[in-house]
């Protein structure tokens, strides 16, 4: 073992036994497998109440109360919604035309059916006539029309209608401030709405279970002006009682809900602040808790009473490094293609994190739809690392400029798999990384505006809906708002374009493998892992799920004591 090989093995156990509690904290948050977490979103400024705020019931009294940490969401606006943080809320606040269920199919939610023409680009949905506001006015077709021209109006700021709203006819040209209305929405009775698509897009259902389509109401808006998401009027199965920033949300049973299961929750309580997420749980003040590096160990001793109470969930996700390919040095594919092999993914997951997540060869996550389990990626080799270098128009990284490395942080010790992957690049590469923090929201905004040269490790990607388009197209097409890197190939961006209207679903999924192929070698990502959740769950909390993505759920679970 070499001098830089010891101190490698230092600095992965000393980060693993000074870092380890924080994952438990990170996973809750959605750090590490967010939603749209390469997606920024912009920050609600929600102010705290003057007047003394309702008092949340001891964490156990009798009733359907439960319990969770959380963090703080960057906005509780459908239409400005880019993380997965943000996510869980709305979708427990809002809803819209259709929704993924527990078994992660699309179905009804505020349409109760629908008809698509011949040709496939035209949807008539058929509302259900018995949807209600928080405050108990009905919704009709005006509202949902509303709502998709208002996440298109360039006023609104949205960030995610471009990429779920644009297949809409007119969208685009709202979205440009280049019409009053979306052409492809028309009401056609208080209860049926009619929407036209450019063309016959496969997953455009999918789509509509986005946030950024979810209904808002129009008078919620108006009257509450800038900070309207203080009070949002949503129609999903919870609605929102008490937000004090940094402290707590309480979330409470929506008696008007429509929907299936009707929640059997009277009240969620989601604290935000506080001692241990562990501590509270095994103190009984908490119901759920994810668990992290400094107590997996004894969650999976057969031995503990803490074992029967575990689940480890999959997720649909992917963390990763990302390059600017327009920034020098990555503007170069070689250097590229060696960062990639200058990792040794399999070491940092089996020694940092205990083979808690599953190390990454490709893009998509097992389990989703398009996985390609014989996808090979980039082994560990460094010598080829070198020669990649050395190759590159640079030669050698003594040319390189500084490199700054941007990942999510509040300014004190990097997160867990940093300071392992700056040392692996440092011994393979001789390259010294420029570790920058940002906290979260303004790493979100600053990833919208490529102010990153390389970016991530802290943060990655979860799916929206299960088809790899919400991967492959979303992320690496070369005019996609939410391309972070800036990568472009025409031969990815015709494939993109090809599956988008393919509609024999396994060639859809042959064409997204060749794609995933391509973009792999092209290199605009280091992937570096897939998202395994570890929760702890009371026994009298019944029909708690985790799903691979973030769909509402809360509505499914019930006490019982």
């Amino acid at each position: 073992m070499s001098r830089n090989q010891w101190l490698l093995t230092i600095v992965i156990v000393l980060v693993v036994c000074a870092l380890g509690a924080a994952v438990a904290g990170l996973l809750a948050l959605g750090w590490l497998s967010g939603r749209q977490v390469t997606q920024p979103s912009v920050t609600e400024e929600v102010t705290p109440e003057a007047t003394p705020l309702p008092t949340i019931p001891p964490p156990h009294r009798e009733g359907a109360v439960l319990n969770l940490a959380g963090a703080d969401p960057p906005t509780l606006d459908p239409a400005l919604v880019g993380d997965e943080t943000s996510a869980r809320y709305i979708l427990e606040i809002f809803s819209g035309l259709v929704t993924i269920d527990k078994d992660l199919e699309i179905v009804p939610d505020i349409a109760e059916s629908w008809e698509v023409s011949e040709g496939g680009t035209v949807y008539t949905f058929y509302l259900r006539q018995d949807v209600k506001f928080h405050n108990g006015r009905s919704l009709t077709a005006e509202d949902v029309k509303y709502s998709l021209e208002r996440a298109c109006n360039p006023s609104t700021g949205s960030i995610t209608a471009d990429t779920f709203l644009s297949d809409i006819k007119g969208a685009k040209e709202k979205l440009q401030d280049k019409a009053d209305e979306v052409a492809g929405v028309r009401v056609l009775d208080d209860y049926t709405l009619e929407i036209t698509l450019k063309a016959p897009i496969a997953y455009f259902l999918a789509e509509l279970t986005h946030p950024v389509a979810f209904v808002v109401d129009w008078e919620n808006i108006e009257e509450g002006g800038r900070l309207w998401t203080d009070r949002p009027n949503g129609t999903g199965p919870f609605k929102l009682r008490e937000y004090r920033l940094g402290e707590r949300i309480v979330l409470e049973r929506n008696e008007f809900y429509y929907g299936a299961p009707k929640p059997a929750l009277e009240q969620v309580n989601i604290f935000l602040a506080g001692g241990s997420a562990m501590i509270m749980y095994e103190n009984e003040e908490l119901d759920v808790v994810p668990v992290g590096l400094a107590d997996v160990d004894r969650v999976l001793d057969p031995t503990n009473p803490l074992n029967k109470e575990l689940s480890i969930a999959p997720q649909w996700s992917t963390v990763y490094i990302g390059f600017n390919v327009n920034e020098p040095p990555f503007d170069d594919v070689n250097v590229r293609q060696a960062f990639n092999y200058a990792l040794d993914r399999e070491k940092i997951n089996r020694v940092v994190m205990k083979e808690m997540e599953q190390t990454a060869r490709g893009i998509l996550p097992p389990g989703m739809p398009g996985y390609n389990e014989d996808l090979e990626g980039f082994p560990y080799d460094p010598e080829k690392a070198r020669q990649l270098i050395a190759e590159s128009k640079y030669e050698s990284a003594e040319n390189f400029p500084d490199i700054v490395l941007s990942v999510t942080g509040g300014g004190g010790a990097p997160f867990r798999t940093v300071s392992a992957i700056v040392e692996m690049y440092r011994e393979n590469l001789g390259v010294d990384l420029i570790i920058e923090q940002a906290e979260w929201a303004t790493y979100l905004t600053d990833l919208k505006i490529r102010h990153y040269q390389m970016f991530g490790v802290s943060s990655g990607w979860i799916a929206d809906y299960p088809d790899p388009q919400d991967f492959l197209d979303v992320l690496f097409y070369s005019q996609s708002l939410d391309n972070d890197t800036e990568y472009a190939n025409p031969e990815v961006d015709r494939l993109l374009e090809e599956a988008r209207v393919e509609g024999d679903p396994e060639k859809r999924m042959q064409i997204y493998q060749r794609v995933e192929e391509i973009i792999v070698n092209d290199a605009p990502w280091v992937p570096l892992s897939h998202g395994i959740d570890y929760w702890l769950t009371k026994p009298y909390v019944k029909g708690m799920i985790y799903p691979p993505m973030t769909i509402s759920k809360l509505k499914y679970v019930s006490i019982e004591r």
